[in-house]
């Protein structure tokens, strides 16, 4: 291998490496934002004001506080300084009243103390640049030792310097050494920008609400349920999408409406021919010949209604609040009448919002396939805050795993399987899937605890 490829692999080794990390750190980054748009929109807003901010007082307090407050120090401590001065060169000054009158004009007061120890250290404050600065500017321009105390009294600082026959306690106001505006300039800073982001904060909310509208219509009409105050409002491309929806809704429930015409158009016409039908046999008389064709007549009326319902699905039909817990009772009540023998058990709060007719139809439907091949039949409901859960037992054959997803065809009859329509279509189980999915949810079949098939439909409350 040449010195070239060599190079070429550990690029590529190097860039993989790379990818990877940027992968992994991506990852990580998307698991710590938050998901919803209101609070990434706010992160979007505070993240870089923060920064700004920081950058603002930082540079702020770097070049201005402390070249400010240095600067201020070091002027207090060069009249200090000229005091100590003065103090040696006018030795027959014996009370010293011309050392305090000089340092009266330059806003200081003056005292002399006994010569002696200095004081201990004092406590120091949190944030102590007064303290860093005073000490600095004192060893640099006077060189004696000193005692500063910058705690004792909030608009004084006391400073004591050590001479040769006394120690000179020195008065100076804090304004004098410090740049006591900063807190003000941060103060406005925060104030301002804390008005700034509640005002942010509310405009944000207004904009994000109309959205919030439309995922509300969207996922109703999922749930075949109605948004009767919903229109287009917010933002001009939210409008947009607004518009969008109402405009494919409007497809959608007009292009149901036209199957329904016609599919209404093609049954009021086959029902004639069928009633024409049944008024000639009726004329024909008495006879076995004449009993299997009133058979078949019956039967070519219930495929038609089979047929007719599963083309029409729910459609016209208004979602309304619905008691499960009667129309489960109502279920048991059936199978019982058909010699079976069922069970009902409910848990929560019993009212759902559901077209009553069609969904009654669904658990209909499932109870006859059930009923069709089992004794004992056991109906459960359950319903939480998110999903309505309804589960049909039984201790029939049950259906093979591999054919459980199968059997939801239309039209589909297995000659073995437990719901084929003796006599029917074999729409039973697809109608079913095909309300359910129409609110949203969803029926699954699996093993029951009964020992046969256990049918259970799921859909959002």
């Amino acid at each position: 291998m040449s010195t070239i490829d060599t190079g070429l692999s550990l690029i590529r080794n190097a860039s993989q490496r790379v990818s990877k990390a940027n992968g992994w750190m991506g990852n990580a980054f998307k698991s710590w934002m938050p998901t919803g748009l209101y609070a990434r929109a706010l992160l979007i807003m505070i993240v870089p004001m923060v920064v700004l901010q920081t950058v603002v007082a930082f540079v702020f307090m770097e070049r201005h506080w402390n070249t400010v407050t240095r600067r201020l120090s070091a002027a207090v401590v060069q009249d200090i300084a000229a005091l100590i001065d003065v103090y040696k060169t006018y030795p027959q000054d014996k009370d010293r009243a011309q050392v305090r009158r000089i340092a009266q004009r330059l806003q200081l007061v003056v005292d002399f103390l006994p010569a002696g120890d200095m004081p201990p250290p004092g406590p120091k404050p949190f944030f102590s640049l007064l303290d860093q600065t005073l000490s600095v500017q004192l060893g640099r321009q006077i060189g004696r030792p000193f005692w500063i105390d910058t705690v004792g009294r909030s608009n004084l600082v006391e400073i004591r310097v050590q001479l040769d026959d006394a120690i000179m306690r020195i008065f100076a106001l804090r304004s004098a050494a410090y740049a006591s505006n900063s807190e003000i300039f941060i103060f406005w800073m925060l104030g301002t920008s804390t008005i700034l982001l509640i005002v942010a904060v509310l405009f944000l909310r207004n904009q994000i609400k109309p959205i919030l509208r439309l995922a509300d219509a969207a996922e109703s009409f999922g749930k075949g349920r109605e948004a009767p105050n919903f229109r287009p409002r917010g933002a001009r491309e939210v409008r947009r999408a607004a518009q969008a929806f109402l405009e494919m809704k409007a497809r959608i429930e007009r292009t149901i409406e036209q199957r329904t015409a016609m599919l209404a158009g093609v049954s009021h016409d086959l029902r004639t021919i069928l009633t024409r039908f049944k008024l000639e046999l009726a004329l024909l008389g008495e006879g076995p010949e004449i009993d299997a064709m009133r058979k078949d007549v019956d039967e070519m009326s219930m495929m038609l209604e089979d047929y007719l319902a599963f083309a029409r699905g729910d459609s016209g039909e208004i979602a309304q609040p619905t008691d499960m817990a009667m129309a489960l009772e109502e279920l048991r009540n059936d199978a019982e009448r058909h010699g079976h023998t069922a069970t009902v058990a409910f848990h929560g709060l019993p009212v759902v919002t559901v077209k009553p007719a069609s969904f009654k139809r669904c658990l209909g439907n499932l109870v006859s396939n059930a009923a069709r091949h089992a004794n004992t039949i056991s109906i459960t409901g359950h319903r939480d805050h998110r999903y309505l859960t309804v589960t049909v037992d039984d201790d029939g054959p049950g259906i093979p795993v591999a054919m459980r997803e199968e059997v939801f065809k239309p039209f589909l009859r297995l000659d073995d399987a437990r719901n084929q329509d003796e006599g029917g279509t074999g729409l039973g189980l697809a109608i079913a899937r095909d309300i359910a999915r129409s609110h949203g949810g969803d029926i699954m079949l699996g093993d029951s605890p009964m020992g046969g098939l256990r049918a259970t439909v799921r859909v959002p409350v």
